[in-house]
């Protein structure tokens, strides 16, 4: 018997496809699995065409055993065969694929379609096998060839003996090393999880002896081992069903046994698309938020199938970053992929499914928020920052993705209320949507800068999370409605007596000129307060730096010291001014213990640190002796 090398460029071309092309050993099984339905699948276009042939579906399989004594793993598959020439041909050449050239040469319909494209998935074997067999018999040959190889110095053939049409492959496994397990290849449990993982909807059985315990039938105290064949995979995914066939405890199993998580969907979305691109796909909308979901180790992405094979745990490509949340599956039979199947080549298919998508997603929150809210609001108290930190992100460039997804609590409504309720409750005479930061709606409620909007009857939103006034101010406006902080230097409220106003900066001006100085560069000016009516005092802030903006920016780990421009602004109309004033008049030691009291209140108010609290209490202790 003549061994024959591999009929290509080096040996180490084969050494590539063993040694680099997979990331993971366990995909040989994967691959081989693939084969074997192919080769079932050609059995049954054959049958389309040839009335002598008949093909029952329940009478193929793909068979696995394992040979613990022997370290030999075998797969069966009852497919149409392999030819000696066929055998040469296809696993004789590297990357010359029967399985292609299979599908060039017949027009494949009734929904199949053959797996194999690069004719490389047989040698991923060689990851863990010491030694690769063949035995084949092809649909009309009366003789059966077994190949043989170790993945280095070539292969023979021979004629051997097989009564059935189909393919046996057996794989001698490697024995353990310092960095790899063979073992765990011959073990049931292993192959039961692997063929679960990547072909769980395989279209034909995969069948497995599996062990087990039961009681013995003349005593139910004592348990005897029994063995018996067992399909191991789902065969027909739940995506591939009619939706009129599904009902939500379906989709509620499947999440439970993809492991989606340990929770129950809000909701489910079943996509079907024939169109410039095929793709099915079940996304879930999770109830609650994974324990790592804020930390780096959390990975977004889709279970990404090709025909039912599963290629990658987590495509990223297929959501965007502000529906990272979103769990499930997209199987497609338009992708093109790279040479091991473990990864995409970025085409324009896989970006036409990925906006579909997101399209699909944003449509089914909409819905859920109109027609559910509980259940929308449930799903925004665990997700809404993720929405936010997608419009703050990239500049901006989501806003009109997110914007009407957005939801902020209410001084008025008492809940939750979205951007499109706000604006179709205000006034004629209101022109900008009012929000107010702070640790908490408690907090803010009690915020003096509160007052004047309130008073005039204006909505006020709550931002409370250290996201919402970044993001904010990457919307700018919404409906031709700006933003504005209820601290703005200007909020755009018309007053009742502004001539008064006036004559009150020019009386005031030279006290609080000096009150500035007092204070230095802690702010940038000392003015008359048109928004407070029964609080003394409060700060404002001018610019596009807000203090709630401020103190999240100072407590990141890299701050730049970044610091808003604050202005102390004070009631004219309270008892405190006419303290300020008589002090101005009589003593400027008491006026100076008076501002750095106000100031140090003001910021207290804020929840802003005071930078000397030694200092602070000195002054408490002064102004009641």
């Amino acid at each position: 018997m003549t061994k024959k090398q591999f009929k290509a460029e080096s040996k180490r071309l084969l050494e590539m496809m063993i040694n680099s092309i997979y990331s993971q050993k366990e995909i040989f099984l994967r691959e081989l699995i693939s084969n074997a339905s192919d080769a079932i699948d050609k059995l049954y276009y054959k049958a389309l065409t040839d009335d002598s042939l008949t093909f029952e579906k329940d009478s193929y399989y793909i068979k696995v055993e394992a040979d613990k004594d022997n370290r030999t793993l075998k797969l069966i598959d009852t497919g149409i065969g392999m030819t000696k020439e066929e055998l040469e041909t296809n696993l004789g050449t590297i990357a010359k694929s029967g399985s292609l050239a299979f599908k060039k040469e017949n027009e494949l319909k009734d929904g199949h379609d053959i797996i194999g494209q690069f004719g490389v998935g047989f040698y991923s074997a060689f990851m863990v096998a010491d030694e690769v067999t063949v035995i084949s018999k092809a649909l009309g040959s009366d003789e059966a060839y077994k190949w043989q190889s170790d993945g280095t110095d070539g292969y023979t053939i021979e004629v051997h003996e097989k009564k059935s049409v189909g393919t046996e492959i057996i794989i001698k496994i490697k024995e353990n090393t310092e960095d790899d397990t063979f073992d765990e290849y011959l073990e049931e449990h292993r192959l039961k999880a692997i063929i679960k993982k990547y072909s769980d909807f395989i279209r034909y059985p995969i069948k497995m002896d599996v062990k087990g315990q039961r009681p013995k039938d003349d005593s139910e105290n004592e348990l005897e081992e029994y063995e018996e064949e067992q399909t191991i995979n789902s065969m027909v995914p739940i995506w591939r069903k009619n939706k009129n066939e599904l009902t939500t405890e379906d989709y509620e199993n499947f999440y439970s046994e993809k492991r989606y998580g340990f929770d129950k969907p809000l909701k489910h979305i079943h996509i079907s698309v024939d169109g410039a691109v095929r793709y099915n796909a079940i996304l879930f909308i999770p109830e609650n938020v994974p324990f790592d979901y804020y930390s780096k180790e959390f990975e977004k992405g889709l279970e990404l199938y090709s025909n039912g094979v599963l290629i990658m745990d987590k495509c990223s490509d297929l959501l965007p970053d502000y529906f990272g949340f979103v769990k499930g599956m997209v199987d497609s039979e338009d992708l093109s992929l790279n040479i091991s199947r473990e990864m995409l080549q970025h085409d324009r298919q896989l970006k036409l499914i990925a906006k579909n998508i997101k399209n699909k997603i944003k449509s089914q929150l909409l819905s859920l928020l109109k027609d559910e809210r509980e259940k929308y609001e449930q799903f925004y108290n665990s997700f809404g920052r993720q929405l936010k930190y997608g419009v703050y992100s990239d500049f901006g460039s989501h806003k009109e993705v997110l914007q009407d997804l957005l939801m902020f609590y209410s001084s008025t409504e008492k809940k939750l209320v979205t951007l499109d309720e706000y604006v179709a409750r205000m006034p004629e005479d209101q022109k900008y949507i009012y929000y107010a930061s702070g640790e908490s709606y408690e907090r803010i409620e009690k915020l003096p800068q509160t007052e004047l909007v309130s008073d005039k009857g204006y909505e006020i939103l709550y931002f409370t999370e250290d996201v919402d006034e970044f993001a904010i101010k990457m919307v700018l406006n919404y409906k031709e409605k700006e933003f504005k902080s209820v601290s703005s230097g200007d909020l755009g409220i018309e007053s009742d007596d502004q001539e008064n106003d006036e004559t009150q900066e020019n009386d005031n001006k030279e006290l609080f000129d000096y009150m500035k100085d007092i204070l230095s560069a802690k702010v940038k000016d000392v003015r008359v307060s048109k928004r407070l009516k029964s609080h003394p005092v409060c700060l404002t802030t001018e610019g596009e730096v807000t203090i709630e903006m401020e103190k999240i920016l100072q407590a990141m780990p890299d701050n730049q010291n970044v610091k808003a421009d604050k202005v102390l602004e004070i009631n004219v109309n309270h008892d405190v001014y006419n303290s300020l004033k008589e002090a101005f008049e009589n003593d400027k030691e008491k006026l100076t213990l008076y501002t750095n009291l106000l100031y140090n209140q003001a910021l207290l108010i804020e929840g802003l640190p005071i930078h000397d609290p030694v200092e602070f209490t000195n002054d408490m202790c002064k102004i009641m002796v």
